[in-house]
């Protein structure tokens, strides 16, 4: 059976635009004593540059997650408390034949609590791949309430 042609009416004006943070700087640092500091600077569409830091004590899996902090902690200054982020974990894993950095959020607002996963590739740098797997994780979220304001 075939359908009929149907003609569909498109609304032609524009979304709003929700806007997005943009990853646009990452600086990692080891010290010779086992220290690790992260920085991670993001961007709003307007041109607002926020910046977050992290640091602790150098490991593995502990890199990972003070790039993961470093970025929350930036995102923490731009939605200035309407939204709280706890970081879950990092982890590392393959999947599919590709090294991925997969990160676990809970993001608190006023409306309750949402756990959120954020993923990247983690060629060629898994660290810097932490911190880009949380913006993936909380960029829609942010948008919308930034949107709804």
């Amino acid at each position: 059976m075939t359908l009929p042609p149907r003609t569909i009416d498109l609304d032609d004006s524009p979304a709003p635009d929700r806007g997005r943070l943009r990853f646009t700087g990452f600086r990692f640092q080891r010290s010779q004593a086992g220290q690790c500091s992260a920085e991670v600077q993001l961007t709003w569409t307007d041109g607002r540059t926020v910046t977050g830091r992290a640091g602790g004590q150098s490991s593995p899996l502990g890199d990972y997650r003070i790039a993961a902090e470093a970025a929350l902690n930036a995102i923490g200054g731009f939605t200035a408390g309407a939204i709280r982020f706890d970081l879950i974990g990092v982890k590392a894993i393959k999947a599919f034949d590709a090294n991925l950095v997969v990160v676990s959020i809970l993001a608190h607002r006023s409306d309750g609590v949402a756990k959120l996963l954020g993923c990247v590739l983690a060629e060629p740098d898994p660290i810097k791949g932490a911190a880009l797997s949380v913006l993936n994780a909380t960029n829609r979220l942010i948008g919308n309430t930034v949107a709804t304001r």
